[in-house]
């Protein structure tokens, strides 16, 4: 039934079929696509129904492999938006209520600490699962359909980082127990759900959800190394995670979902259902709605993806009915070479605003800078100690002990910021942001273990000599 009435409501709509895009779009993406160092970038755009659409690159940097409009990616987070609305389905079918907890539904969050929080909680980010939580590693173990399940019944024994519906945190952890529920309530597994339900009745053909396994039409995602781009080893989506941000999809596909999304028809949800994801959830959520960001001020929603070396932006604009999707199979550098002002300014162009220009970003730079030098600088302290150890072994009196033991407070202070503060900072523990910025870990890393090591050679120079 489903299937007919989108078949219906894009006969209505008059949906065009998918064209070669050109103008504006085209001539940024070639003046910005190489200041990114992106290997390739694929994109789409729907205008009240009619979709154009492009791509450049490569799928693999350096392999000859054209990126084409048909190129799969993992979409990372806006994966979530798939999500909220197979929910807001089982909310319209009654077997889901959006103030009800979770317990009610989950049984292994009955007397755990999240136990009260709501769906709506859940859909818009006000549980009290913190960023960070929901950013620790999810790795298949086996592959199995029970993984998001154990997955989920991990995070059920977790502690509450806030008071349910009292903060908003982005947190993944939410959506996987979405995940969860979706299963449990429909008794499918989450991707054939959201496979049979959303991606065919929508006609994404080219489109799945994570199954675990290698596909070779997908994009491979590229991280930064040292001012250059460097292959994801595995590119394999993982299942665990395709709640928060395991859905594969084309730029066309996608373009057709946000026409969807854009139509005000009933279809896959109601337009009710639909204006709710698109409007703040709660009070405590006025900037995030059902899967959605809301920039209110110019009322319009987003969401963007972020998955190993490929980053994903997708765009609405209600009130002009247009759509905007750009993928790249790169990951930013911290301030160098990112992909952010690309991704922006073609979803903005797409929705017939000013793409802007790419901001300094003086901060990241700046702090990739000063790790990279750091291990260089104990380096060569450490040589410098070595040859003029006889000074060093003059040293005596309180003045010489401080002077002596200080450096080693200080370094570990630094390493203690290195590889645990900073990555707290942004929200991730080290491993995890080791899968995003590989070259930036190992800094961090270098510099922890080249300024204790310093310090403590210097204390070595000096006692043993003696």
């Amino acid at each position: 039934m489903r299937t007919f009435l989108i078949f219906i409501a894009v006969m209505i709509g008059g949906v065009a079929m998918a064209r070669q895009a050109s103008g504006p779009i085209e001539e940024f993406i070639a003046a910005e696509l190489p200041v990114s160092g992106a290997p390739g970038v694929t994109y789409a755009v729907t205008d009240d129904g009619a979709l154009a659409s492009g791509a450049h690159g490569e799928i693999l940097q350096g392999s000859g492999r054209k990126m084409t409009t048909d190129t799969p990616f993992v979409i990372g987070s806006i994966s979530k938006s798939f999500t909220a609305m197979a929910v807001m389905m089982l909310v319209e079918d009654g077997r889901v209520d959006l103030d009800t907890a979770i317990s009610t539904y989950l049984p292994g969050f009955a007397s755990q600490p999240g136990s009260d929080v709501t769906i709506r909680q859940l859909l818009s980010h006000t549980s009290g699962y913190s960023t960070y939580q929901g950013n620790d590693r999810h790795k298949d173990e086996n592959g199995g359909a029970s993984e998001l399940s154990k997955q989920v019944e991990l995070i059920a024994g977790w502690p509450l980082a806030h008071e349910p519906g009292t903060r908003w945190q982005y947190s993944n952890a939410n959506y996987l127990i979405l995940g969860a529920l979706i299963e449990e309530i429909s008794g499918e597994d989450y991707a054939s759900f959201v496979n049979a339900e959303i991606l065919a009745p929508i006609g994404m053909a080219h489109s799945f959800v994570a199954d675990g396994q290698l596909h070779e039409e997908m994009a491979v995602g590229h991280t930064p190394w040292f001012g250059m781009k460097r292959a994801v080893k595995d590119n394999r989506p993982q299942k665990v995670t395709a709640p928060a941000g395991g859905i594969v999809a084309t730029a066309p596909d996608l373009a057709l979902y946000l026409a969807v999304m854009l139509n005000g028809q009933d279809d896959i949800i109601s337009a009710e259902s639909k204006t709710s994801m698109l409007s703040p959830a709660s009070d405590a959520s006025p900037f995030y709605g059902f899967g959605w960001y809301l920039d209110t001020e110019r009322q319009i929603a987003y969401h963007a993806g972020i998955s190993p070396g490929v980053e994903t932006l997708a765009a609405l604009y209600p009130a002009e009915r247009k759509g905007s999707v750009a993928l790249v199979n790169s990951g930013s550098g911290f301030g160098f070479a990112s992909t952010l002002h690309l991704r922006e300014g073609i979803t903005a162009i797409g929705l017939g605003l000013d793409p802007g220009t790419a901001a300094a970003e003086w901060g990241p730079k700046s702090l990739y800078l000063i790790f990279a030098l750091l291990p260089v600088f104990f380096v060569l302290s450490l040589l410098w100690a070595a040859t003029h150890r006889d000074g060093l072994r003059a040293k005596s009196g309180a003045a010489g002990a401080f002077s002596l033991w200080f450096p080693l407070l200080m370094t570990i202070g630094v390493a203690v910021m290195a590889v645990y503060m900073i990555p707290q900072f942004f929200g991730v523990p080290l491993r995890t942001l080791q899968i995003y910025q590989p070259d930036f870990v190992l800094m961090l890393i270098a510099t922890a273990v080249t300024g204790v090591f310093w310090a403590v050679c210097r204390l070595g120079l000096y006692y043993l000599g003696r």
